[in-house]
C-alpha cells in the first residue's frame, strides 16, 4: 500500500491548471445522473458531461456522480456547466488531498477520504462534493462506486427522500463516507485480538512486522479521520446559504459518528503502541530466561572443571614426594570422583530449585 500519495503539478504551475499525468487512468470513466423532484425519479447513464445540461433548466434536484478517473477535458466541460471553480477542479484532479472544506459564492466544495478494505488490505480514495442550490457534483476515483445504497434508498424510499431538499442528499453523501469508517475499524479489532493472542504465545519477528504495519496503516487513517471530524465540523457549526437548519440537525448526527471514528482510532493505536512494548518486553524476558539457563549450566560445571582440573595434573608418578596425589592409586579413585562430580552436581540443582531460580 501507498502511503501518504498525492498527485501534484510541478512547482510553478498555475493555479487550476489541468494536464494529464501519465498514469493517471486508475479506473474507467462512468457518469450517472439522477434527477429527482417530490413526484417522480429519473436515473440514467450519461455518455459524456454535456447530455445533463437540459435536466439544470428545471426546478428539479439534480445529483451527478462521476466515477473512476476523468480527463482534463470532462472536468473542464463539468466546470463550466456548473460554474465550478478551477482552484476546486484542480484538487479533484489532484487526488490525495487533505480532507477539507471551501465555501465559493452560493456553492460548496467538500473533500472526503473513504477508506476501504480489499483482502485486508487498507485502500484509501478521494471523494469530492460540489453542492450547489439544485444540484450536487459527486466525484470518486477507483472502480468501485461507494454511494450504491444512497440511490438504493432513493429508488425505495423515494417519496420521503424525493420531498427533502438537496442539501439533504449532500449529508446523506457524507454520511457514507464518514460510516465508512467502522467496518474498517472493525476489521482492525479482529486483526489486534489475533495479534495479542500471538504475542503473548510466541512473538516472532514476523509478529513484529506485523505491528509496524498496523501502526503505519493506523497512522494513514488518522491522517484522513482527523481533518474529516473537522470538516463535519465547519458544516455544522459556520454559516452556509445551501445548507437548512433542518439538515444540520443530521449534520449533527454525522459529527457525533466522526467522534466516535477517532476515538476507536486513537484506542487502537494506543493498543498498538503498548503491543509493541509487550512484544520487546517478551523478547527480552525470552533472552533473559535463555541466560538464566546457560548461567545454571555454566554454574554446575564450573566445580566440576575445577574437580577434573585438580586431578588432571599427573602429579600422582612422583613416589619419592610427600605432596603426590594418593588418590591417583586408589584402585576405586576413577568412579569414586565420578561420585563426587555426580553429588556436587545434585547439590547445586537442589540449591537452585530451592531458591526458585528455575
Amino acid at each position: 500500500m501507498d502511503y501518504f500519495s498525492k498527485s501534484y503539478h510541478p512547482p510553478g504551475t498555475p493555479p487550476g491548471t489541468l494536464v494529464a499525468v501519465e498514469g493517471g487512468a486508475e479506473a474507467p470513466l462512468s457518469i450517472r445522473l439522477i434527477d429527482y423532484t417530490a413526484a417522480e425519479l429519473r436515473e440514467q447513464e450519461l455518455a459524456n458531461a454535456g447530455e445533463c445540461q437540459p435536466y439544470l433548466q428545471g426546478p428539479s434536484n439534480t445529483w451527478i456522480h462521476i466515477q473512476g478517473y476523468a480527463e482534463p477535458a470532462v472536468l473542464r466541460h463539468l466546470g463550466e456547466l456548473f460554474n465550478l471553480h478551477p482552484l476546486a477542479m484542480e484538487d479533484v484532479f489532484n487526488i490525495g488531498q487533505r480532507p477539507k472544506m471551501e465555501s465559493y459564492d452560493e456553492q460548496l466544495f467538500v473533500i472526503l477520504g473513504l477508506a476501504t478494505t480489499d483482502d485486508s488490505i487498507i485502500k484509501t480514495r478521494q471523494v469530492s462534493l460540489f453542492l450547489g442550490e439544485h444540484y450536487i457534483v459527486s466525484f470518486c476515483n477507483g472502480n468501485r462506486d461507494p454511494f450504491g445504497p444512497v440511490r438504493k434508498r432513493l429508488q425505495k424510499n423515494g417519496k420521503r427522500f424525493q420531498s427533502r431538499p438537496i442539501d439533504y442528499l449532500f449529508y446523506t453523501l457524507i454520511d457514507v463516507v464518514i460510516d465508512g469508517g467502522f467496518p474498517v475499524l472493525e476489521s482492525f479489532g479482529e486483526e489486534l485480538e489475533d495479534l495479542e493472542v500471538e504475542l503473548l504465545r510466541c512473538p516472532t519477528r514476523d509478529t513484529l512486522a506485523w505491528i509496524h504495519r498496523i501502526k503505519r496503516e493506523l497512522l494513514l487513517l488518522r491522517r484522513i479521520f482527523w481533518p474529516q471530524r473537522e470538516v463535519v465540523n465547519g458544516l455544522l457549526r459556520e454559516d452556509h446559504s445551501p445548507i437548512s437548519e433542518g439538515t444540520r440537525i443530521y449534520l449533527r448526527d454525522c459529527y457525533d459518528h466522526s467522534i466516535q471514528i477517532m476515538e476507536l482510532l486513537e484506542t487502537y493505536r494506543e493498543m498498538t503502541s503498548s503491543m509493541l512494548d509487550v512484544y520487546l518486553s517478551s523478547v527480552s524476558h525470552h533472552t533473559n530466561e535463555i541466560m538464566r539457563i546457560l548461567t545454571i549450566i555454566a554454574t554446575i560445571f564450573i566445580p566440576l572443571t575445577f574437580i577434573a582440573g585438580v586431578y588432571g595434573m599427573n602429579f600422582g608418578n612422583n613416589s619419592n614426594s610427600p605432596w603426590a596425589m594418593p588418590e591417583l592409586n586408589w584402585y576405586y579413585g576413577y568412579p569414586l570422583i565420578w561420585l563426587v562430580m555426580i553429588g556436587v552436581a545434585a547439590l547445586l540443582l537442589i540449591f537452585f530449585k530451592r531458591r526458585k531460580w528455575f
